[in-house]
């Protein structure tokens, strides 16, 4: 298992492709609201793919607002979920998040995901939204190593 930033179009396109598979095919996510105008490599958002042998199965981005990193787009291609894939996303975007001087990172976490995060040190800071059809929850987590 290994994580790596996107910075080439070919590894762009492998994010988008997991993507749509996950939220678009699965999740019934409309493909005109899954990708948006963060979907470049200017530098806005840093994305990542993460590979298990050899096969790029997951994908995330960090998106950044002032002094906090929004972590957005996160998933994991079904076969692959339950192989410790998910915290290796949320903590290389966290380290990316910090290396760029976020104080702290939020999201926006499908309710049903929510445990998940609450492990990896994120709280609740919202009641429930709808998000493109799905419940969510805003979630935040201070960075105590930020480079400020």
């Amino acid at each position: 298992m290994q994580a790596t930033r996107i910075t080439s179009d070919e590894n762009l396109r492998k994010a988008f492709a997991i993507r749509e598979e996950v939220f678009v095919k699965e999740q019934g996510v409309p493909l005109e609201d899954e990708f948006d105008q963060f979907d470049t490599l200017d530098g806005r958002c840093e994305h990542i793919l993460v590979f298990y042998k050899n096969q790029a199965v997951g994908t995330g981005r960090v998106r950044f607002m002032e002094e906090t990193g929004k972590l957005e787009r996160i998933c994991i291609l079904e076969p692959y979920r339950k192989f410790g894939l998910g915290k290796v996303i949320i903590k290389t975007l966290e380290e990316i998040a910090e290396e760029r001087g976020a104080s702290q990172v939020k999201l926006h976490g499908q309710t049903q995901a929510e445990g998940f995060y609450k492990k990896l040190g994120y709280r609740n800071s919202s009641n429930p939204f709808m998000e493109d059809g799905i419940p969510h929850v805003l979630m935040v987590k201070e960075l105590p190593n930020s480079k400020k």
